[in-house]
């Protein structure tokens, strides 16, 4: 993890960690090495979500951009996806996405996105990094008419909706499906693409107004919506977070169908269909051992990285692969986009359902999910790293792997967006695997002083 970016992109609480000056500076760093190798004055887009900081971020980085020499065109509240797919569909230089995705409204982070639509590799990052927090003096600001101007879109949404329902070949007549949208970037989008691909639509939490984004809301909060699913009589629901990157279902009884399983019904269907590059598809560290009895069964091969959108894309990339994703609902289908887009995700579930004639709840149980036990541990900056050296801690863990043998697995480790460590145990006896990981928790909790 960089000094300024995590696993996905630069986050913090707005203002006082994220401050305004800080965004300056990534808006003139990126754009000097990002537009480095153009013969033209570059074009850099801006995207942001509904917080209440995404308004003075926005104008900071479009600042930062205009005074190096490059123009900064402003989107408004559009998903992440959207930043990544417009760059290429407006032939920009680069893009922005101002978003911390399914964080609370304090915080707030930036997202770059280079000329192709891609999320910046390390390198890149730490290239942006060096001028900001090393080489400050070569950032050099543009004169007179070298400076970039600021122009506004109007058309943004729309032309992300009509990217998305050019993605999707059937149509959803007749499907009663609930968004829940977050109060985030899918409540200016949502209800016209899933309306526009024929479903009959309900909508909750696409009210945003600046501090309610995430707020017991979308696909980190999602009881709210498996309750409305059953009181409408939905065939199905779908919730985004606050950047509408991730999407999770909920069948028609009102039942969560996560990440993995959305992944093993998307996998399904392509394979039957000829359409699952070498039968395979990406996954994570974090997703459930179903996922593997799943893949085992119907004869699809896994490919496995570490946890964040970004390894994943990277592996499918690197291996010819066009599906992947994370249990957390970021799913990337690489024949249409180039990052985890959770509408493309939803409307693809979807697509597959109105196809089939199934239920959504026989859909997804094509994969039968482990118990899994997740519990947060919070560190101080001191701490990071630090403990994965603490003897009483590894010993412990090891003590359990042995105990779990092949009947489960245990996975620890920091989040590269929060200060946390995740202690995450997944096996057949969720008795068994709960008292491990509280007292696990217990003893980083004991072992850090918190």
């Amino acid at each position: 993890m960089g000094r300024l970016f995590g696993t996905d992109g630069a986050r913090g609480v707005a203002v006082t960690e994220l401050t305004c000056e800080t965004a300056m500076q990534i808006g003139r760093a990126a754009a000097i090495v990002l537009t480095k190798k153009t013969k033209h004055k570059p074009n850099i887009i801006i995207g942001k979500d509904t917080r209440i900081s995404s308004d003075i971020l926005e104008a900071a980085l479009a600042a930062g951009i205009c005074s190096v020499g490059a123009n900064a065109e402003i989107l408004g509240v559009v998903p992440t996806p959207a930043v990544a797919a417009l760059v290429k569909m407006r032939n920009a230089d680069a893009g922005v996405m101002i978003s911390a995705s399914h964080n609370s409204f304090e915080f707030n982070g930036i997202k770059l996105f280079d000329s192709t639509g891609y999320k910046l590799s390390d390198e890149i990052e730490e290239e942006i990094e060096e001028l900001i927090l090393d080489k400050p003096e070569c950032i050099r600001l543009a004169l007179g008419n070298e400076l970039g101007k600021i122009t506004y879109s109007k058309d943004a949404q729309t032309e992300y909706i009509r990217y998305i329902m050019k993605c999707i070949k059937g149509n959803l007549t007749g499907l009663r499906i609930a968004l829940d949208c977050a109060n985030g970037s899918a409540s200016a989008t949502a209800k016209r693409l899933f309306e526009g691909l024929g479903a009959n639509v309900y909508v909750i939490n696409d009210h945003p107004d600046g501090v309610n984004i995430n707020d017991n809301c979308g696909s980190t909060h999602i009881n709210n919506l498996m309750q409305f699913v059953v009181d409408k009589k939905c065939h199905a629901g779908l919730a985004f977070d606050g950047d509408a990157d991730r999407c999770l279902a909920v069948d028609e009884k009102g039942e969560l169908i996560d990440g993995d399983q959305l992944i093993a019904i998307c996998a399904k269907a392509y394979k039957e269909k000829g359409r699952l590059n070498k039968d395979t598809a990406v996954v994570t560290v974090m997703s459930n051992l179903g996922f593997k009895h799943f893949a085992g069964r119907n004869n699809i091969k896994m490919q496995t990285t570490k946890v964040g959108d970004r390894y994943v894309l990277e592996k499918m990339l690197e291996g010819g692969y066009n599906l992947g994703g994370e249990q957390s609902g970021h799913i990337i289908f690489l024949d249409e986009a180039n990052t985890g887009d959770g509408q493309l995700s939803g409307a693809k579930v979807l697509e597959i359902l109105a196809e089939s004639g199934k239920k959504m709840s026989e859909l997804a149980s094509v994969m039968e999910k482990f118990p899994q036990v997740m519990i947060n541990v919070k560190i101080t900056p001191k701490d990071r790293e630090v403990w994965k050296n603490d003897s009483q801690i590894t010993d412990l863990i090891e003590h359990y792997e042995n105990e779990l043998g092949d009947s489960g697995r245990i996975l620890v480790r920091e989040s590269g967006t929060e200060p946390l460590i995740r202690v995450m145990l997944e096996g057949k006896d969720f008795r068994q695997i709960n008292e491990y990981a509280i007292a696990i928790s217990d003893k980083i909790k004991e072992r850090t002083g918190k």
